[in-house]
């Protein structure tokens, strides 16, 4: 067709996340000529907001600090976990695919290094072959000036921390502690000293998401990909036979079709923003409550179906509970499920769950209540002044009131907080009953209840904390980490709702990340990872890093599959 721009390469990666970034720099180190295209003006996807973990069982990072797992352990987990949702072979490739790929990105760049914090356990960690150690790793801090004029298109974090504040996955654990800790307060006496040390060095370091996101783009830029940023994918490209052959893309204004010889890895995301796709699948998310990147509109996913690409899982997310702020912001909740002096009730008044459980379940857990016909969303989590002066919780530090402080500080609750309607404050239990709309004799009952468990130490009703995943985030100063009665008035009630991560429901791959069509046959040249594809993980989640960790590993397994597949056709000839 006359006035399309003509491109071709042997392989076309689409979306810049972590799973997209090491396809293209697998890709290029295999020998292909890659392109990398981003539909966002920035680059970094859900991992650059993400907590940047890891789940990377067998990594050498782990190994070097004394892990002794096995890949054994490894696959009784998943399968314990996945119960029966995923294949044998496709979650064997992900357990040895996965240290293979960080031993590729250590090898192929000084950039990435990973390193492990063992203490922050798999989610499930009693469960056969689960640790209470965990098995996640992440990279270091970066200084972002090591980007350059790059820097600027690093997708930036849901929320801009002053300069200097930063905090690695260890150090947010400590800090959550400064008020039971030493090692709190030396975390906090850390994050003056990086204020001060940055206003006059003018050093810009980022952690977690934000520096494994711009540590590939710099592993990326040191091997040459070629990457278009602001460049939409618009279709798939496929030959008379039904293959993939390559994609159209918006760029600049004018459409371009990019001829791949090696196919196409999707690495765009899920349908994180794409509301009516969500409604369809799961009728109770009917708000964008997702804390995904605003460029999650299920791009991949709607290409890949136009070629009768089979799906699983639509109905899933990487479900995470949040506050949902007037002003649109998403404030997700996870050592706060944790502290010991709080409890969640529903529509009814009562509890529902182990309020300390894993994210995922805890969505779960709503999803599940909604659809009973009993009102969930929202959710409702109660503190007292005692838990509100002594935990960290929702970005306000348990401390004296500081004029000019960056975060909240005092012992009260923000005024402006309780003026947006989504903390509700009340002296009593009945009053607070009347300020959150539910049955004031069942929170009564459920806050007697409840208070009666925590003086006993245990959790009889939910079991909450008998697992050291829900400890990780308690008060260890406790018999019970996770429990504490809550009877000091004023009492807050916050209002949450089933955020997430993003969508984990996808596109149909096998153990080499090819889709499938729905009659099970494979779309040749078509590749999916990350969220969208349907997760690896089933329903679960194993650990921290349990998102990041697929994408990257089967981006990692298709480029591999791709550039084993080209070399093998052209020792034969062209496709046919």
């Amino acid at each position: 067709m006359t006035g399309i721009e003509e491109r071709t390469v042997d392989l076309v990666v689409v979306g810049s996340g972590g799973g997209g970034m090491t396809a293209a720099l697998t890709a290029k180190a295999a020998g292909l000529d890659v392109l990398l295209v981003e539909k966002a003006p920035v680059f970094g996807g859900t991992t650059a907001l993400s907590g940047g973990g890891i789940w990377a069982p067998g990594a050498k990072a782990l190994l070097r600090d004394g892990y002794r797992g096995t890949a054994h352990d490894a696959m009784e987990y998943l399968r314990a976990i996945t119960a029966g949702l995923v294949d044998d072979e496709r979650l064997r490739a992900y357990v040895e695919a996965t240290p293979e790929m960080i031993d590729f990105l250590e090898t192929a760049s000084p950039h990435l290094q990973f390193v492990w914090k063992p203490g922050y356990p798999d989610y499930y960690p009693d469960l056969p072959g689960g640790t209470a150690l965990g098995r996640t790793v992440n990279v270091p801090p970066l200084d972002l000036r090591t980007l350059g004029t790059d820097a600027a298109l690093l997708r930036k974090p849901l929320a801009l921390a002053p300069l200097g504040i930063w905090l690695g996955p260890k150090e947010l654990h400590d800090f959550y502690t400064i008020r039971q800790s030493w090692r709190g307060k030396r975390i906090l006496a850390k994050l003056l000293w990086r204020m001060a040390v940055a206003r006059v060095t003018g050093v810009q370091m980022v952690a977690i998401g934000q520096s494994l996101a711009a540590r590939l783009w710099l592993a990326l830029r040191d091997h040459g990909v070629e990457v278009w940023l602001d460049s939409p994918m618009t279709g798939l490209l496929s030959d008379g036979g039904g293959s993939v052959t390559g994609i159209t893309v918006e760029r600049s204004g004018e459409t371009v079709r990019v001829r791949s010889t090696g196919g196409v890895v999707l690495a765009t995301g899920g349908f994180d923003h794409d509301l009516p796709m969500r409604m369809q699948h799961e009728p109770v998310i009917d708000h964008d409550w997702s804390l995904g990147n605003d460029g999650a509109t299920g791009d991949g996913i709607k290409a890949a179906q136009a070629l009768d690409a089979a799906t699983d899982l639509m109905d899933e997310a990487w479900w995470f509970p949040a506050i949902p702020w007037p002003d649109g912001r998403m404030q997700f909740m996870l050592n706060e499920r944790m502290i010991p002096g709080q409890f969640v009730v529903n529509g009814a008044g009562v509890r529902f769950v182990n309020e300390a459980a894993p994210y995922t379940d805890f969505g779960h857990a709503v999803i599940a209540g909604e659809r009973s016909g009993v009102a969930h969303i929202p959710s409702w989590l109660i503190i007292d002044t005692r838990s509100w002066r002594r935990y960290v919780f929702a970005g306000h530090l348990p401390l004296p009131r500081i004029p000019g402080a960056p975060v909240p500080t005092g012992g009260s609750v923000p005024q402006a907080w309780l003026d947006s309607g989504v903390v509700k404050k009340a002296d009593s239990w009945p009053e607070l009953a009347a300020e959150i709309g539910v049955p004031a004799p069942a929170l009564v009952a459920t806050a007697e209840r409840f208070n009666a468990l925590a003086r006993s130490g245990h959790d009889d009703d939910f079991n909450r904390g008998d697992s050291a995943y829900d400890n990780y985030y308690g008060d260890a100063t406790l018999p019970n980490p996770n429990l504490a009665v809550v009877d000091k008035p004023p009492f807050y009630a916050f209002q949450i709702v089933p955020g997430d991560l993003g969508t984990n429901g996808g596109l149909v791959t096998d153990a080499s990340a090819r889709v499938y069509r729905r009659d099970g046959t494979v779309i040749e040249g078509l590749y999916a990872t990350g969220n969208t594809a349907a997760s690896v993980m089933g329903r679960s989640y194993a650990g921290a890093g349990a998102t990041i960790g697929p994408a990257m590993a089967f981006g990692f397994v298709a480029a591999r599959h791709a550039a084993q597949s080209l070399r093998e056709r052209e020792s034969t000839g062209p496709r046919s």
